[in-house]
């Protein structure tokens, strides 16, 4: 039995602006609204991963920012570093590596992580600085607030809210029935 939520449905469709993992080919789509600095959603970034390498054929990823800035105070700009990361081709790189260091999120640290993955360091310190992506992180955020986010991680499979846990066995279930109905 799925725990979708009837009528709980992604409000911005995919579009050349999201971060993508997969082809638009596959039966099934699986959207997160996430926060660098969400204890949750850095407990869900490896189920993820593990769901891409296990049927990863099946299901294309796509990511979308939803920083909860009243209790995450670094999340913005962590979004931010991860589009200025995008700007030089190395946005997933610069995900996992906020995910994987999310106790660690100022902005030296930001700038370290930029460096660790060769990028123009300039660029990204004059991106972060001018606020050059602070639109598109904020275009995100009030898609998923219009879709009916109010916490993270939110799931989307094939466009419908996944209200289950977000561990292996209830992403895995959702995405099951998801390819059972395709």
């Amino acid at each position: 039995m799925t725990t979708q939520t009837a009528g709980t449905r992604l409000a911005i469709p995919l579009s050349d602006h999201d971060h993508v993992l997969g082809p638009a080919s596959v039966p099934v789509t699986l959207v997160e609204y996430g926060d660098f600095e969400c204890p949750a959603c850095g407990a869900a970034h490896p189920v993820v991963k593990q769901l891409l390498r296990g049927i990863g054929d099946q299901v294309r990823f796509v990511f979308r920012h939803f920083p909860l800035t009243s209790v995450h105070p670094h999340a913005r700009r962590a979004a931010e570093a991860a589009e200025a990361a995008e700007a030089q081709g190395r946005f997933w790189e610069m995900h996992d590596l906020l995910y994987a260091n999310q106790d660690a999120l100022e902005d030296d640290d930001l700038v370290a992580y930029a460096a660790a993955l060769r990028l123009d360091l300039g660029r990204f310190v004059t991106d972060l600085e001018r606020g050059t992506f602070a639109g598109k992180v904020r275009r995100d955020f009030l898609g998923g607030a219009r879709s009916g986010v109010n916490g993270t991680p939110t799931f989307f499979v094939n466009g419908v809210r996944h209200d289950g846990p977000s561990d292996l066995g209830g992403l895995l279930a959702e995405i099951e029935d998801a390819l059972e109905a395709d």
